[in-house]
């Protein structure tokens, strides 16, 4: 019998069997994560369940980031139920203005190298970067985790994913999670793990591996999930003190396929309206008129994505005339970080506008909505129609540097002519 896949190794610690791709695991959960746009139907299902007490509470986390600020007396109350149920079983809640749940889990130490970490909202493969296995659950499942602790999986095949070289100037990790998705599809990799090896990682930051965790779902993945090594432990360090015990894959692991990808002959990329999965080399879509550029999201968030932005923007004198600028950090940690190193006042005085921590546009349940017709680019996961509160808008989706570009020029543009 072959060895196994990083993702065989978890579940098969998590459930306590000899777990192998296509078996059904009732699994052990580490940390579980809801969000305000989740929780309520959530708490309906855990009363209907019969629910009266948390089977772990200091395993459940809540975050209000969809919704802020709440725009309505309806949003408000959903956060309202949420703090007094958090309050009444002691569960962890991060309230509005602390940021995106999804950046909390990974800056809190809450997703371990080794742990099963679930949350209910799709984008939760994001903590694969740090070797958990990391998915998407629903709210059924969620309440059902709150009770019993535990939930059930098919354990996923997995795609090797061997990056190769380094990324040249201009080039970002969006870019990678972009080529992949042109490269698979939207559903190439359905119920799948998408395990990333080879040579290139030691290049990628851990910021870096979250933009490629982040958007696996985005190729149907299950998850997403990288190996533990010193960048790994280093982003950890001072973020938790518990123990943990990293997962590799064994060297005769099965896959149901590999892609390798050549990062050194790599070049921008954007994806068009409005499938994620629509990808082409950015440059053949340069000029294309752009009036709203988004830079924030649990994709593209992060201070070191705000660093890159900001220095095309300085390079470039700024935001052009008639292009809406929105900023909105991944959490306050990364805008008291841009605070403090004066990131935040580069891009007031460059000509943005700053939204409190949160998914603010992504979602278009709060923030700033694209106005009909309007072409945005943005740094995050998803361009579907009318995904930022808009249906008349288009979305194009690129790395932070290409947003910046497209918001000097007031179109898209390859970030490489600004800062070569």
């Amino acid at each position: 019998m072959t060895g196994k896949t990083i993702s065989e190794k978890i579940l098969s610690r998590k459930s306590g069997q000899d777990a192998r791709a296509g078996d059904l695991v009732v699994c052990a959960v580490d940390c579980a994560l809801g969000t305000d746009g989740s929780v309520p139907m959530a708490l309906d299902y855990f009363a209907q369940m019969g629910g009266e007490r948390l089977h772990d509470p200091a395993r459940i986390v809540f975050a209000l980031d969809h919704y802020v600020p709440p725009s309505s007396a309806k949003t408000a109350g959903l956060h309202q139920r949420m703090r007094a149920f958090a309050a009444l079983h002691g569960v962890a809640l991060h309230d509005v203005g602390e940021g995106i749940g999804h950046q909390l889990i990974v800056e809190t130490g809450r997703a371990l190298p080794g742990d099963l970490v679930v949350g209910a909202d799709s984008h939760a493969v994001t903590y694969g970067a740090l070797n958990s296995f990391a998915t998407g659950i629903g709210s059924s499942d969620l309440a059902a985790i709150m009770i019993t602790g535990q939930i059930w999986l098919r354990v996923p095949q997995s795609i090797r994913i061997t990056l190769t070289g380094r990324l040249t100037a201009g080039v970002y990790a969006k870019d990678i999670a972009l080529a992949l998705a042109e490269t698979l599809g939207a559903d190439g990799a359905a119920y799948q793990a998408l395990e990333f090896a080879g040579p290139g990682l030691q290049h990628l930051e851990l910021e870096d591996r979250l933009v490629l965790s982040n958007l696996a779902v985005e190729m149907g993945a299950k998850n997403g999930i990288f190996p533990a090594d010193a960048q790994t432990r280093a982003y950890l360090a001072g973020r938790t003190a518990q123990a943990f015990e990293a997962v590799d894959p064994d060297p005769d692991a099965a896959y149901s396929r590999e892609i390798v990808l050549d990062l050194d002959a790599l070049t921008p990329r954007i994806a068009l309206p409005h499938l994620v999965d629509r990808v082409v080399p950015l440059q053949e879509a340069a000029q294309i008129p752009v009036q709203m550029v988004y830079l924030g999201t649990c994709t593209g968030g992060r201070l070191r994505d705000f660093h890159q932005a900001r220095d095309v923007l300085k390079a470039g004198g700024g935001v052009a005339p008639g292009v809406q600028l929105v900023v909105t950090p991944a959490s306050r940690e990364v805008q008291d970080a841009m605070e403090a190193d004066g990131t935040l006042a580069d891009f007031v005085a460059l000509g943005a506008e700053i939204v409190p921590p949160g998914c603010g546009s992504c979602c278009g349940t709060c923030g700033v909505i694209p106005g009909d017709g309007v072409n945005v680019v943005s740094t995050a996961n998803r361009n579907f129609k009318g995904r930022m509160g808009n249906a008349s808008a288009s979305i194009f989706l690129a790395s932070p540097a290409s947003c910046a570009a497209a918001a000097v020029r007031g179109a898209i543009t390859d970030p490489r002519e600004i800062t070569p």
